[in-house]
């Protein structure tokens, strides 16, 4: 299973200065538009409960995989919207098994710790946009150290830079 790694970050590498704070609205338009074609490309995408909320609806013409740790309450929509309470290991076993072979991951940072602390991620496709928040939530924590290959790098639009990282084997 390839699993991708998609965030936006400040170039003081938070994700978001607050909790609820949107993506949208701090990251360029072309970021957001790399999100869409590489998302829809891979097909499946996990992401927590709060990152979720925080979109309002599922992602079009993809699997959306929602974790949380609490399942009350909460409707799947077979090849649309599934939610889970599993571990990381227990979704990538359970996509495979249906014959899915990319999933990205695209937020938030405990979903991202998570992943890495299970040394689940191959690729990273980080985003910086030229803001400095100060402040906020990191990309991810928690995890011991994970050397990176740059593959590419690319200026998106005039102001905003995405890289490609491979995690080294």
């Amino acid at each position: 299973m390839q699993v991708t790694l998609i965030a936006a970050m400040s170039a003081d590498g938070k994700i978001a200065e607050e909790k609820d704070q949107v993506s949208l609205d701090w990251t360029s338009k072309e970021d957001t538009g790399f999100f869409v074609k590489k998302t829809k490309e891979i097909g499946v995408v996990i992401m927590g409960r709060n990152t979720y909320e925080t979109i309002g609806r599922p992602l079009k013409d993809r699997l959306n995989v929602i974790m949380t740790r609490d399942l009350d309450g909460r409707e799947s929509e077979p090849g649309v919207l599934e939610w889970t309470s599993d571990s990381p290991v227990e979704i990538i076993e359970s996509l495979a098994k249906r014959g899915y072979d990319k999933v990205a991951l695209c937020g938030g940072a405990s979903v991202y710790s998570a992943f890495l602390q299970q040394g689940l991620v191959d690729d990273l496709y980080l985003t910086v946009e030229p803001v400095l928040f100060g402040k906020g939530i990191p990309l991810a924590s928690g995890f011991d150290r994970i050397d990176l290959d740059l593959i590419d790098s690319v200026l998106l639009g005039e102001q905003s830079v995405l890289m490609h990282y491979r995690v080294k084997k």
